[in-house]
Parts: C-alpha cells; structure tokens; sequence
C-alpha cells in the first residue's frame, strides 16, 4: 500500500532529524548537521532490503516516489539556502571555498558526461 512508502519516509526522515541534531550536538554546534543526508541514505539502504526480502510492493514505492516529487527538492533547496546564508556569515574565505567546490563540480560535468556515453565502435 502507498501509505507504507509514506510511512518509510516519515520514519527515514524522524531517524535523520535524530541523527543530524546529536551529530550537531556532539560536534558543539547549534544545528542539524546532515540530517537530510543521513535520512535519505537511511531509506536506501531501507529500500533495497525490503526489495531483496520481497516486502517492498509497488503500491510502497509509489508512496516514496509521491513525497519525493515533492518533499525532496523543497528539503535540498532549503538546506542550501542555509548554506549560502552560513557562508556569507563566515567571511569571504567561507564563500570563496564554496565557489571553488561549485567551480569544480561544474568543470567535471564534461568528463562525467564522456563516462556515460557508450563508446563507439569501428566503421560505425
């Protein structure tokens, strides 16, 4: 049923709140500190158990994919929203890195692009 893809993703995204907030707390910081991530790597590794254990339908999966058309991308957006605003609070040397980590990831997108292609074959 939908509602055990839902119900999935609830308790993926409690576990990751859980988990982000003690990281952040053990790390003497006053956020969450990858909560989003430790959630959504929570519900793959979730997911594929329950596919290989036959318990995952597809009236599950669509519960998940339903809530990740709309819940994922408002979540990542918001997570990098505070990234920006933590990086302009940091100074200059903070948003510097930033630009050159998104610099970099921007200049691998051709190499990645030439991994994805099949490689030609001769007289083709």
């Amino acid at each position: 049923m939908t509602i055990y893809g839902v119900a999935l993703l609830a308790l993926c995204s409690l576990v990751g709140l859980v988990a982000g907030e003690a990281l952040g707390f053990v790390l003497g910081v006053k956020a969450n500190v990858g909560g989003v991530g430790f959630a959504m790597l929570l519900l793959l590794f979730l997911t594929d158990w329950l596919k290989r254990e036959g318990r995952f339908t597809a009236p599950s999966a669509g519960g998940v994919m339903f809530w990740s058309a709309m819940y994922i991308p408002i979540v990542v957006a918001m997570a990098a929203q505070q990234n920006v605003l933590g990086a302009i609070k940091g100074g200059p040397l903070a948003f510097l890195a930033g630009a050159i980590g998104v610099g970099a990831s921007f200049a691998m997108i051709p190499f990645l692009a030439r991994l994805g292609r099949p490689k030609k074959k001769d007289g083709a």
